[in-house]
């Protein structure tokens, strides 16, 4: 994996925000509602959004046993919404930001570690903001690891293009559990057991075995 920090980068997924009016408080504006219209829409159309979820969550609690840091972003969180909870992310300062790549966002985070060498970038959409980002931060020098399990996109055309270039440009593509067990390395490491428990269920179907099964020409 290179150098230590290894730092986990996620590239965010939409909350589903209430829809209930509190009583006392006034109806939601026409605006609010077409907001939280976009941001249903959106969390539905994501293929495999919960078992993308599910896997970027197990990336973090790995991330904290391992002491490893992680980064959280999200893209336009007064259209697309902010963070959901089930991916576990309590205790991290998402940064706001419109740029797809999470680089500029981040710059001040990655120069404050000189001795990095290695990311992981889990998210949404692949074509989007992983895409960008993978490619901003292979410019740097640094190693780019993508979960594959991890990433997802409205359209599986755009998931798997995006991946491939990826791969073309020099970044490495791998499964949560591949990666989880390169970061800890030995079965002899004091927090092995605890991972064990997170590593113990395969994890979700994500549809990659049909992208990637038989002769697809952007992975030869």
């Amino acid at each position: 994996m290179g150098v230590m920090p290894t730092v986990l980068g996620t590239a965010l997924v939409p909350r589903q925000r209430e829809t209930v009016t509190p009583p006392g408080n006034p109806a939601r504006s026409p605006q609010r509602r077409e907001s939280e219209r976009r941001e249903e829409k959106f969390r539905h159309h994501i293929a495999y959004f919960p078992q993308i979820v599910s896997v970027a969550a197990r990336m973090l609690r790995v991330a904290r046993l391992l002491e490893v840091p992680a980064v959280l972003t999200e893209q336009y969180p007064e259209g697309l919404g902010s963070t959901v909870p089930e991916l576990g992310a309590e205790g991290l300062r998402p940064l706001p930001k419109t740029c797809f790549s999470m680089v500029p966002a981040l710059h001040q985070e990655l120069d404050s570690w000189p001795q990095l060498r290695s990311v992981l970038l889990c998210g949404i959409e692949t074509q989007a903001c992983i895409l960008n980002t993978a490619l901003d931060l292979l410019d740097r020098g640094l190693q780019v690891h993508v979960v594959v399990d991890a990433c997802s996109s409205r359209s599986q055309v755009d998931r798997l293009v995006a991946l491939a270039r990826m791969r073309q440009s020099g970044a490495f593509l791998s499964t949560s559990e591949g990666l989880i067990l390169q970061l800890v390395g030995d079965a002899a490491h004091p927090q092995f057991k605890e991972i064990q428990k997170i590593i113990k269920d395969p994890a979700p179907d994500s549809g990659l075995l049909g992208l990637f099964q038989g002769q697809n020409p952007l992975f030869r």
